[in-house]
């Protein structure tokens, strides 16, 4: 069972797993699953209640467990800015319910609200690039490609994933440096994918509105200064606010960048030059190899 907040509205899910002979089985080919929407001002109403138990065939103890076991999710739901919460049911033989094997998901926007319950959090088990960022206002998302994006906006970071996939590359992250960057979130921004060994190419996507392009080229050029020598091809794309003047910055910079103004373009280039980098790599590997051989 699945409490979510989808399509505009919450919703209830319920996915019934068990074989014709009432064995649990979550592959079961004919499993159905059964969608009840609700309303957050009204909570869980009996009728919501009746509905469920009447799809299921419950009986009046079994919707009596039932409800005790949804209200519980509701609370936790609205009270702790949840964004879904999954949980097994499981069904015993005196007709009640037990949750087992919960995954629970809560808005990270709600932080200050829910200092509480981020309290617990184990950042031990956390990605160390994905709490960096983190830390510096970033939006940092692992991801299992070899070409790095440094992005402003969530829209356009998706879709330049969308796009470096649509011209055969994979992304190896997902990076938002927020709609407000400024020349320090965009160095780290850098200092973040730069360290990254499994980044082949490096595509810099910026829409200037409130950020100036020329502004994220001085970023890039500090971070060059600061970080060294580039170790991979970096593809700039830069429109909006002050992008000639961006766009000029890099050229004069003398740094390799490769410098485009058309998205698609950027997009094709940064998946050309991360083929590019993998072919050298593997070649490399081989001569190692060869030269490792026994005489």
């Amino acid at each position: 069972m699945a409490v979510d907040r989808e399509r505009y509205r919450p919703i209830i899910k319920i996915r019934d797993t068990k074989d014709p002979q009432g064995l649990p089985n979550a592959l079961y080919e004919r499993a159905f699953q059964e969608v009840f929407e609700f309303s957050l001002s009204t909570g869980i109403t009996e009728e919501l209640l009746s509905d469920i138990a009447q799809s299921f065939h419950l009986g009046k103890d079994s919707r009596d467990s039932l409800r005790e076991v949804i209200q519980r999710l509701f609370s936790i739901f609205r009270e702790k800015d949840a964004l879904s919460l999954e949980t097994d049911l499981l069904f015993l033989k005196d007709g009640k319910f037990m949750c087992n094997n919960s995954d629970f998901f809560f808005d990270d926007a709600a932080r200050e609200r829910q200092r509480k319950l981020f309290f617990l959090r184990d950042k031990k088990q956390e990605i160390p690039e994905e709490l960096r960022a983190e830390k510096h206002g970033l939006v940092y998302v692992h991801m299992d490609g070899n070409i790095g994006n440094v992005v402003n906006g969530a829209g356009l970071a998706m879709a330049t994933n969308d796009a470096i996939s649509l011209y055969g590359g994979s992304s190896a992250n997902f990076l938002d440096a927020g709609g407000q960057a400024t020349k320090e979130t965009m160095l780290q921004a850098f200092k973040i994918i730069m360290s990254d060994k499994r980044v082949k190419a490096i595509l810099v996507n910026i829409y200037g509105g409130i950020t100036r392009c020329d502004m994220i080229a001085e970023s890039i050029i500090a971070a060059a200064s600061e970080l060294g020598p580039l170790k991979v091809p970096m593809v700039v794309r830069l429109q909006g606010t002050n992008s000639e003047a961006g766009l000029q910055l890099l050229k004069d910079a003398t740094l390799d960048i490769h410098v485009e103004a058309d998205f698609g373009k950027a997009a094709q280039e940064a998946v050309r030059l991360a083929g590019i980098g993998m072919k050298a790599e593997k070649l490399k590997l081989e001569r190692k190899s060869i030269r490792e051989l026994p005489e």
